[in-house]
């Protein structure tokens, strides 16, 4: 007869396996490891996981993850209001900062155009976007979405919605690995494809 876990340990790791990445045999380390974890470190991961689903919000004004009325990076007058850096999740944010080549502000969408999901333009936030860029300050638009058919799909929507504004779109130029995510980029690859980014034109 095979060997059953308990049922606690059985949740535990039904819950780690949900977590991007980690398959069936991650998530029984993951949980082994949890297990033979101090009581105060596992405490404390449960209460920062608790906390920070209660304190952290998205920014009014981007949609970055913050615990203020507004994040950090659009409550810093240093960066330069004229550019907005458009991408996917708040999570491609960090990427980008990671980088340390972009000194702009950030526009999160929440997703990207996928037709078969069953996601269009008007479940993005471009409303918020088109927005900002009509207040007449933003000079230039990255648009960083990831390099898959559905960010790509994403970037030629919002390129064509703010042609007619007068303000300049740029796309992050190619040396993304096709199919990957931004998330996942090196700061290399990703200030290569910043300083590469190219106008586009119809």
């Amino acid at each position: 007869m095979a060997y059953r876990y308990p049922h606690s340990l059985n949740e535990l790791i039904r819950y780690l396996a949900k977590l991007p990445g980690i398959g069936a045999k991650s998530a029984q380390r993951l949980a082994f490891f949890l297990l033979n974890a101090s009581e105060e470190d596992a405490a404390g991961l449960a209460g920062a996981i608790i906390q920070a689903r209660k304190t952290l919000r998205h920014c009014p004004r981007c949609g970055n993850f913050t615990d203020d009325d507004i994040c950090s990076i659009c409550a810093d007058s240093r960066r330069d209001a004229g550019q907005i850096c458009v991408v996917e999740q708040a999570r491609d944010i960090a990427a980008m900062e990671r980088a340390g080549c972009f000194e702009g502000h950030y526009h999160v969408l929440g997703g990207a155009i996928s037709p078969l999901d069953g996601i269009g333009p008007e479940q993005l936030k471009l409303v918020s976007l088109f927005s900002r860029l009509q207040a007449g300050q933003v000079r230039e638009v990255v648009l960083a979405t990831n390099p898959t058919v559905e960010g790509e799909a994403t970037a030629l929507y919002i390129a064509k919605k703010i042609h007619p504004l007068g303000i300049t779109v740029s796309r992050l130029a190619h040396g993304l690995p096709v199919g990957g995510d931004l998330e996942y980029a090196d700061e290399a690859t990703l200030s290569l494809a910043l300083a590469g980014r190219k106008q586009l034109s119809f």
